[in-house]
């Protein structure tokens, strides 16, 4: 297992300055959800370039694509996003992801065979709000794999976040046009129909449960300010704290929405934007191996340790997690005061702290596989895991 992780640590090594190419590529052009064509051709390359055998277009999703390397019979699964956000860019670093993927599986793909593995790097397009994963997991993306990983950056490194389940939905309210000041009375005001709606919310919010959620923006409010508006729309995100506290939150916001629409006398549109992401159930015993592998790197869990309130977040990530054994750490970057969402934080996933993540997180997740695969009580596990969800 030493000989194993030393040949790791090397490969990573000398794919470093393709790697900071890969993430820095994909940065600089960033791509919104399923439109990722440069981000998976730049990964695709690279990876076929390296002995991949490589399918693009995989899943009947023309920007996910699957790359595999070794024959062996647990099968591990790495997982690279490469969608950006509206405005922002990359300010969730997933050129990173994408990159620390790569260089995984870079390190992993010699040893396949003697390990005993067949390793996978999985392009999953549309992470931020089209749910890309679970489509792939609907499809048999994840059908005869063992566990699956990847490292999201952070502010800092942190193990496990409260991965909120979300429903990402979009509303139109239809109302009618008409004058503003001769004829307001003709009209069906669709924008105050969002204003009902918002208002009921915002009063929602003293009795929704402790780390249930809802937020969201107008899209569109009218055209001009002397016609009433017809039409009104908005994006909106639902988040609970299990798949069941979701199902019974989920009505209450609606009802907020239709009380828009009742006042008002307009009509109402509500859809879902992507499949639903669950919260998230983390494997601990390759939790556990991850963290001692990026302590060795020089990673700190502090916030771990102390009591640090943990990161809230949702990815369709959890979704694959309620499926196979699965780990979602955090690999932290020094973004000098930003958090992610924040233009700010797109700019630190650049230069010298967001390289190290990307290496160290690459490696991290080689020798957890490497641990995985020679640990004979883990790697039964995992092989009885996906022997009884394939029945």
């Amino acid at each position: 297992m030493t000989e194993a992780k030393t040949e790791a640590r090397r490969s990573i090594e000398a794919a470093r300055d393709d790697l900071v190419a890969i993430s820095t590529r994909i940065h600089d052009r960033p791509e919104l959800c399923f439109e990722e064509v440069a981000a998976a051709e730049t990964l695709t390359e690279s990876l076929a370039g390296r002995g991949f055998a490589v399918t693009a277009g995989a899943y009947e999703l023309p920007t996910a694509f699957e790359a595999r390397a070794g024959s062996g019979p647990l099968s591990i699964v790495i997982c690279a996003e490469y969608d950006a956000l509206p405005g922002i860019g990359h300010a969730c670093g997933h050129n990173l992801i994408a990159a620390s993927a790569v260089g995984a599986a870079l390190a992993l793909a010699p040893l396949a065979d003697d390990l005993g593995l067949t390793v996978t790097v999985l392009g999953t397009p549309a992470e931020e709000g089209g749910g890309g994963k679970v489509f792939l997991l609907q499809r048999g993306a994840f059908d005869h794999a063992h566990a699956a990983m990847m490292v999201h950056p952070w502010p800092e490194d942190r193990l496990e976040a409260t991965c909120l389940a979300v429903d990402h939905m979009a509303i139109r309210y239809h109302g009618r046009d008409a004058h503003a000041s001769a004829s307001p009375e003709k009209g069906i005001n669709a924008a105050d129909a969002f204003v009902v709606a918002q208002v009921a919310i915002g009063l929602i919010r003293q009795h929704l449960d402790p780390g249930n959620q809802v937020h969201g923006i107008v899209e569109k409010g009218g055209d001009a300010p002397n016609i009433v508006p017809k039409e009104a729309t908005g994006r909106y995100m639902v988040r609970a704290r299990s798949l069941e506290d979701l199902a019974k939150l989920r009505p209450r916001i609606e009802h907020c929405f239709e009380a828009g629409a009742l006042a008002t006398g307009a009509t109402l549109e509500i859809e879902d934007l992507s499949p639903t992401y669950s919260h998230f159930e983390g494997d601990p015993a390759l939790t556990a191996l991850f963290r001692t592998n990026a302590q060795d790197l020089g990673r700190s869990y502090r916030a771990d340790e102390d009591g640090s309130p943990r990161p809230t977040i949702s990815t369709d990530m959890a979704n694959v997690s309620l499926a196979l054994p699965s780990i979602h750490p955090m690999i932290g970057v020094d973004a000098h005061g930003a958090v992610n969402h924040q233009p700010e934080f797109a700019a630190a996933c650049l230069g010298p702290s967001a390289e190290l993540a990307l290496t160290d997180g690459a490696l991290a997740m080689a020798w957890t596989a490497i641990d995985a695969a020679t640990d004979p009580a883990l790697r039964d596990r995992l092989l009885a895991h996906s022997t009884q969800a394939d029945r």
